[in-house]
């Protein structure tokens, strides 16, 4: 049973490193060094795009500008010839801009990267958020790029408001046993909550662990500056 036990351990991979090893694409693992290649096999180029998790939890109810945040790269990034830097390098960035759901009825935050961490440095990234797995969208556009955007309310819940607010301004006529100030009260309520469900959106709320999509918006060189 020792015997047995042991050969099992050994079949498993050791480490991350391993399983990330026997995922790993083709070619050989980017190390910063030229090797008398040129520039452009090292080169990621533009428009690539690749999964990265959070590595800490987002909501724009608390989130402020230029708050730092993490997130790590689920996918290995491929440039030329084969070199790849393999998943699970820390991009890191910050919070440029954010608009709470109180704001303009539809939560947003928009998030810029700065550095991606590899093993023979730091290399500066541009990238976009592109998609969010979930109850989230990306609002299209050109001035709107990488703009992460909470639901705003919904028809259904408009109505769902609409229907217990005039239940609400109708129950002062009905104990007064006014039958027109009823009327009267359940028109008004039912008017006031479905403008206010109808205005009111959701805050826009990433768990850590949360999948971004992101888009790579000029090359990434695997070599050292």
């Amino acid at each position: 049973m020792p015997g047995a036990m042991v050969a099992q351990e050994q079949r498993e991979p050791a480490s991350t490193e391993a399983r990330e090893a026997a995922n790993a694409p083709e070619g050989r693992m980017a190390d910063g060094e030229r090797r008398g290649l040129p520039l452009e096999a090292y080169g990621v180029v533009p428009g690539t795009r690749f999964l990265a998790k959070l590595e800490e939890e987002m909501t724009t109810r608390a989130a402020r500008q230029n708050q730092a945040f993490r997130v790590r790269t689920l996918e290995p990034l491929e440039a030329g010839q084969g070199i790849y830097l393999p998943a699970g390098a820390v991009i890191t960035g910050h919070i440029s801009r954010v608009e709470p759901a109180g704001l303009t009825g539809r939560a947003k935050i928009w998030l810029t990267f700065d550095e991606i961490h590899t093993k023979f440095g730091r290399l500066p990234i541009v990238a976009d958020v592109v998609a969010v797995p979930g109850n989230h969208s990306i609002k299209p556009g050109a001035t709107q790029e990488g703009v992460i955007e909470g639901r705003g309310g919904t028809q259904k819940d408009a109505t769902q408001a609409a229907v217990a607010g005039a239940a609400m301004g109708a129950m002062k006529g009905v104990k007064d046993k006014n039958t027109k100030e009823s009327a009267q009260g359940a028109a008004l309520g039912a008017l006031e909550a479905y403008l206010m469900e109808a205005g009111r959106g959701q805050e826009l709320d990433l768990a850590k662990g949360a999948k971004l999509e992101l888009e790579l918006g000029r090359a990434l060189y695997l070599v050292k500056e």
